[in-house]
C-alpha cells in the first residue's frame, strides 16, 4: 500500500474508533441520570449520547470519573499524503468546584460543538465534571467527598511550605478551601494529574464561576477577552491548577470564570466565549505546535 493511502487509512481508523465511543458505556446511564437531575441543562439521554468514558478510578464517594477524547479531523491528520502533523492538544475541565454548576453545564454544552468547524482541527480531551462528589452533594459543595478543595491540592513546588500557611492566614481556615493533608491526597487530583501527563496538552482550559472574568497562567501571549469576560489576573495560589500547570509545568492554563454559578450565560455569550477562545488558541498556541 502506498504511503499516502496508508496515512489516510490510519486517520480514518482513528475517527472510526472515536465514533464508536458515542454509544453509552456501562455505568454511563446511572451517572448521566444523576448529573441530569442536578443540571437541568443536561438531559440524561443527551449526556449518554456524548460518549463519555469512565476512568479506571473513582471519586472519594465512588462516583465515576468521566472524560471524552475528540481526535482531530482526518483531513488534518493526513493532508496531501504528508506525514500527519501533531494536532494541538486541548484539555478542557469543568466542575472542579462542585457548587459552580454552570462550570460543568457549559462544558457539556461545548461538548456538542466539538465536531464543528475550527474546533475539528484540534485534539480535545474533555472532563465536564472533575468533582462529581461536590456536584452531586445535597446541597452542592465546593470541596470533594473528603472536604478537600481540589484546586488547592495539586503538587506545586510551594505546597509544602505555603499551602497550610496560606489557608490559615489568608482564608482563616475556611473549610471550603482546605488544601488537604498533603498534596495529591485526593483521587480526583491524582486522576487529573495523570490525565495531564498522559495527554500532554498544549493548553488547559479550566472553567469556574462566579467572578465573571478571565484569568491566565503560562508562557503564551495572554488573552485579553473572551466574550464579555475580560482578563483580570487573580494571582497564584499554592496547589492550584493554574500554579501547577501554568507556572510549574510551563503550560498555558486559561481559567474562564463565568459570572454566575447557577445561571448560564445567554446562548449568544456562550458562543462568543467559545469562538474567542478558539481564535486565541489558533493564534497563540496552534501555530507553535504545528510549525
Amino acid at each position: 500500500m502506498r504511503r499516502p493511502a496508508l496515512l489516510l487509512l490510519c486517520a480514518l481508523n482513528t475517527l472510526l474508533l472515536s465514533s464508536t465511543s458515542l454509544a453509552a458505556t456501562p455505568g454511563a446511564a446511572s451517572w448521566c441520570a444523576a448529573i441530569g437531575k442536578r443540571l437541568g441543562s443536561v438531559p440524561p439521554a443527551e449526556c449518554q449520547s456524548l460518549g463519555l468514558q469512565p476512568a479506571a478510578g473513582l471519586s472519594t464517594r465512588g462516583h465515576a470519573l468521566m472524560l471524552r477524547d475528540f481526535p482531530p479531523a482526518a483531513q488534518k491528520l493526513a493532508q496531501r499524503g504528508k506525514a500527519p502533523a501533531r494536532a494541538t492538544r486541548i484539555m478542557m475541565i469543568g466542575g472542579i468546584h462542585g457548587d459552580e454548576l454552570t462550570s460543568a453545564s457549559i462544558v457539556f454544552r461545548w461538548l456538542r460543538w466539538l465536531n464543528e468547524g475550527e474546533s475539528r482541527q484540534f485534539h480535545w480531551r474533555v472532563i465536564p465534571v472533575a468533582n462529581p462528589d461536590g456536584l452531586l452533594a445535597n446541597p452542592p459543595q465546593r470541596v470533594n467527598g473528603r472536604g478537600v478543595d481540589l484546586n488547592r491540592n495539586f503538587p506545586t513546588p510551594d505546597w509544602g511550605s505555603d499551602a497550610h500557611a496560606y489557608w490559615a492566614k489568608k482564608t482563616n481556615k475556611d473549610p471550603r478551601r482546605f488544601p488537604g493533608e498533603k498534596a495529591m491526597s485526593e483521587p480526583e487530583t491524582q486522576w487529573l494529574r495523570e490525565e495531564i501527563e498522559r495527554f500532554r496538552p498544549d493548553v488547559v482550559v479550566s472553567v469556574h464561576a462566579p467572578f465573571g472574568i478571565l484569568d491566565y497562567d503560562g508562557p503564551a501571549h495572554q488573552p485579553r477577552r473572551f466574550g464579555h469576560l475580560k482578563l483580570n489576573r487573580l494571582g497564584i495560589y499554592p496547589g492550584s491548577l493554574g500554579n501547577y500547570g501554568g507556572v510549574h509545568k510551563n503550560m498555558p492554563v486559561i481559567t474562564i470564570e463565568l459570572p454566575n454559578a447557577t445561571a448560564m450565560p445567554s446562548a449568544r455569550e456562550q458562543r462568543a466565549i467559545w469562538d474567542d477562545m478558539l481564535t486565541w488558541i489558533r493564534r497563540n498556541v496552534a501555530r507553535k505546535t504545528t510549525s
